[in-house]
């Protein structure tokens, strides 16, 4: 059975209302997004930012009541949905846009069955959610600060660019960096930039170059000094470990052979 298309399922409790463009711009690089359902209270007048959004961009409201004080019914909405999904729809991926650690067990479901997981949420997300995703992307670091006209929506600017001495001072990047490119070379050391990145989404679906500043992975790498690099013939980047350490370097020590 041939599975396409992707669903995408958003929180509307725990999701702003104007990055939803930023979402769709990131989700579709992916599939095409058929299946749009947004679930809250949608009497709340907490909601009343979503009203425009959800014509323009084909999203189907979905309404959910809040049966228990201090329960959240929208959760275990999208999570019934999902798995209805699942068993009845073709489709090769779901989007989830949440900062809300209870779908952490949905994630891990959809991947145990071949699906891939997109998640898109605030940076205050726990760890657990975002490392169960296939990939996730902080609000944060997409787009521009999200506003609307009926009811401004705060957000952080942009992450700052870090400097070369920043990126080589973080230890898990550097890690990362190096471990791909190690793993995936040829006999010479050279890697392809492509394969770089795919290597270490598998392992840290929270990576993305944005959440440093740059909006390339290639202007990461060349930012961060730790590599040669090169183009290969069809003008992609390539890079090899320099040797270069993200830690002060170690005195020189002159050889006993």
């Amino acid at each position: 059975m041939e599975h396409n298309g992707i669903a995408l399922l958003i929180d509307a409790d725990n999701c702003p209302a104007g990055k939803i463009t930023d979402i769709l711009d990131e989700l579709s690089k992916f599939g095409v997004i058929n299946i749009r359902r947004a679930y809250g209270d949608w009497k709340s007048q907490n909601l009343n930012g979503w009203a425009e959004i959800l014509h323009d961009h084909a999203i189907q409201p979905i309404q959910q009541f809040a049966y228990t004080k201090g329960k959240n019914a929208t959760d275990s909405a999208i999570i019934i949905d999902a798995m209805d999904l699942l068993h009845g729809q073709k489709l090769s991926a779901f989007g989830i846009a949440s900062s809300d650690s209870d779908f952490t067990p949905l994630a891990m479901r959809l991947r145990a069955a071949g699906h891939k997981v997109f998640g898109f949420g605030e940076k205050k997300t726990p760890p657990p959610f975002v490392n169960a995703c296939t990939k996730f992307l902080f609000l944060e670091s997409l787009g521009q600060p999200a506003t609307t006209e009926a009811a401004p929506v705060p957000s952080p600017a942009m992450p700052q660019r870090k400097t070369t001495n920043e990126l080589r001072c973080d230890t898990r990047l550097v890690n990362a960096l190096r471990n791909a490119v190690a793993a995936i070379s040829d006999e010479e050391g050279w890697a392809a930039l492509g394969g770089v990145g795919s290597h270490i989404n598998k392992s840290w679906p929270a990576f993305d170059q944005r959440n440093y500043g740059y909006a390339k992975l290639g202007d990461l790498v060349i930012a961060s000094e730790l590599f040669e690099l090169r183009r290969d013939n069809h003008n992609h980047m390539q890079l090899r470990s320099t040797g270069k350490k993200s830690q002060k370097p170690k005195p020189t020590e002159k050889s006993t052979q």
